[in-house]
């Protein structure tokens, strides 16, 4: 046999081409590419590979595959081990799912101008974990840490990242258009900043320490404070 064979688990197989999304994938070993290359080039973003095992025998992705072997490649086990609570840099592509994650009072970056070399040195230098749905930039080599995002539609998506980081939650914390941190105001600090309905109905506010924002429980609360309650309930 000139082949080695890698079993991958049904969780990594929607990274597979449609045409070869089957659990057995036959590669070619060379003497050269690590198995880490080998999960790559079906497809496999090595972010998102957990355990990877040959004859029962967990090996690394610098490992050299040799005809013959078969090798079980597994997810990244979930809530996923990081070193810090994890803070997390968004791509372009991913606004809404940025603004409730801070909505959450989780430390998001977001950019909607922002791009992917330029994505990759603020994830390292501020050590986030880059959140998208692009393979190619998961696959970039000066990447410290990223993650895919599975799902279309935000709520799909938030639940995701919940299930896999399980960081903790702290509602009404964060300014959801900027990240910054939130602190209780005094209303007369803020009347010049409202509109006559808000001052006659309003008496609690919140204002964000880095972009001044002011924040009240308004006409939108109800659908928030939804988003919320969800979130806390998936977080269990």
């Amino acid at each position: 046999m000139t082949t080695a064979r890698l079993r991958i688990a049904p969780e990594l197989r929607l990274f597979l081409p449609a045409s070869r999304r089957q659990e057995w994938q036959e590669v070619a070993p060379d003497n050269t590419s690590t198995l880490g290359h080998h999960v790559e080039s079906i497809g496999v973003p090595l972010t998102e590979v957990g355990p990877m095992l040959v004859a029962g025998r967990g090996v690394p992705p610098s490992y050299q595959l040799t005809p013959g072997d078969v090798v079980d490649v597994h997810p990244i086990p979930r809530p996923q081990q990081l070193p810090e609570e994890p803070r997390f840099l968004l791509d372009v592509h991913l606004g809404t799912l940025a603004r409730r994650l801070r909505l959450l009072g989780i430390d998001t970056a977001y950019h909607n101008d922002m791009d992917d070399p330029a994505l990759v040195v603020q994830a390292n230098e501020e050590r986030r974990v880059l959140l998208t749905q692009d393979r190619g930039l998961l696959r970039r080599r000066a990447l410290w840490l990223g993650a895919y995002v599975r799902g279309s539609a935000p709520a799909d998506q938030l639940r995701d990242l919940l299930e896999r980081f399980a960081p903790p939650l702290r509602p009404w914390t964060r300014c959801t258009a900027c990240n910054g941190v939130l602190v209780l105001v005094a209303k007369d600090e803020v009347e010049p900043q409202l509109e006559d309905g808000t001052r006659r109905n309003y008496d609690a506010y919140g204002r964000c320490a880095s972009c001044g924002q002011v924040y009240w429980h308004g006409a939108h609360s109800g659908h928030l404070e939804e988003i919320v309650r969800t979130a806390q309930a998936w977080a269990g």
